[in-house]
């Protein structure tokens, strides 16, 4: 454990040096709440109604979104990891008394929390004292925030479960970029990356809802909200946590038959 720690500890301060990047994405981010934010305010416009979130709700999703965007991103990769798989100094790895999967895993986390810790304290402060109804407001209570910080967290899991399984995939393929892009477009729409997944279609949204992309940003950004309430929060906090449970589970299992089958080349 104290190894892990270790690992994290300093994947996390590497990661903190990367100022120049984080500013570049900070303007980037901006860009898209100010335009996600005004092209929703259009569609409200026409019919406040007809839409299953209030417009004050909306806001605040996005601009949580887009403050603890690092977190979640289904298109942050470790391209060094695969760059490891496909040279074969993955020999190396498997060369450290250390289990490869926790280790990918602790540094998928890592690298995650410190690039939404660089980035988050601007947006949040902007949002915050921006003019109604375009600014983001505190959810009703501390409870309700305390809920959304370990949603948030589990949300992390999730996602960094889902990126292990493409790091796994890496072991089978030539090129793991086909993965990449397919689960990056696809991943991100359903997890509510692009609009909330309370707007799609009654069918598909329930499946995404039980779905592990479901369970990524979408449900502590409707937690922050305050759209999930009462017993649809607790549902969405356990299926939180079953699919990380069975995320991590499936990740072990298919890196240790991966594992099994390789063969490094070279001398």
């Amino acid at each position: 454990m104290n190894a892990y720690k270790a690992i994290f500890r300093i994947q996390f301060t590497n990661s903190l040096q990367y100022r120049a990047a984080a500013l570049a994405g900070l303007g980037t981010q901006f860009v898209w709440g100010f335009m996600y934010v005004l092209a929703f305010r259009a569609f409200y416009a026409s019919n406040p109604a007809a839409f299953p979130m209030t417009f004050e709700q909306t806001v605040s999703y996005i601009w949580i979104q887009q403050a603890f965007l690092a977190l979640y991103a289904l298109w942050a990769y470790d391209y060094g990891i695969f760059d490891s798989i496909e040279s074969g100094q993955i020999s190396y790895e498997l060369a450290r008394p250390l289990n490869l999967y926790n280790r990918w895993f602790t540094q998928a986390v890592s690298n995650r929390m410190a690039r939404a810790l660089l980035r988050c304290a601007p947006i949040l402060l902007v949002a915050f004292v921006l003019p109604a109804p375009f600014r983001l407001v505190l959810p009703a209570d501390a409870v309700q925030l305390g809920i959304f910080f370990v949603s948030l967290l589990l949300a992390t899991g999730v996602t960094a479960g889902i990126v292990m399984l493409v790091y796994v995939s890496a072991f089978s393929t030539l090129n793991a970029g086909g993965t990449r892009m397919v689960l990056s477009s696809a991943g991100e729409f359903l997890a509510g990356g692009y609009i909330p997944v309370p707007f799609f279609p009654e069918g598909l949204r329930r499946v995404v809802e039980l779905s592990p992309f479901g369970a990524m940003q979408n449900t502590p950004l409707l937690i922050y909200s305050g759209y999930l309430t009462d017993s649809a929060l607790v549902q969405a906090l356990a299926l939180q946590v079953f699919w990380l449970a069975a995320l991590v589970l499936a990740g072990r299992l298919l890196m240790k038959r991966a594992l099994g089958r390789v063969i490094v080349q070279g001398g």
